[in-house]
């Protein structure tokens, strides 16, 4: 029993950590900016992750900091999320609006051709991670996700709001 409550009491934990941090962020900041990314092995797999703090299959990202840009923050969040090295040039596909995370946060999306440097094993943060055909996703994709993957494939213009 209590090792079963110890990982939900760190996934609570986090959550609470995550909400406040969005509370601070809306305080010293007039607009948050995160960066996600599709990203394709020469394969043409995608590759997602699994977070401990928040259910279902992403695709990897984060948030700009200060005195970082965008094209930095991806580069790092693809690291750290997948030890992730894009190949050529990121595309920017899409900007939205992702009133979810809070009333002024937007998601720049781009398309990116990646390889994978090592295996990313988990860690606080990513509980899961790998490469996924199209039509074999895992389960619990996130319906984000796969309006993300309709819209890449022209199936669906892309949406305004995340």
């Amino acid at each position: 029993m209590m090792a079963r409550l110890k990982p939900r009491l760190k996934i609570i934990a986090t959550r609470l950590l995550t909400s406040n941090l969005h509370r601070v962020f809306a305080v010293t900041r007039g607009m948050t900016l995160g960066v996600r990314a599709a990203c394709f092995d020469a394969e043409g797999r995608i590759f997602l992750v699994r977070h401990t703090y928040v259910p279902g299959w992403h695709m990897p990202g984060g948030g700009v900091e200060h005195y970082e840009s965008a094209g930095d923050a991806l580069v790092k969040e693809l690291r750290e999320e997948g030890n992730l090295e894009i190949l050529g040039q990121p595309t920017l596909f899409h900007i939205y609006f992702n009133r979810n995370a809070s009333k002024r946060d937007h998601v720049l999306f781009y398309r990116v051709d990646v390889r994978q440097t090592a295996p990313r094993p988990p860690d606080r943060e990513i509980r899961d991670c790998g490469f996924f055909a199209l039509d074999a996703l895992p389960d619990g994709v996130t319906q984000a996700t796969v309006r993300r993957l309709a819209e890449l494939r022209g199936e669906e213009p892309p949406a305004m709001i995340w």
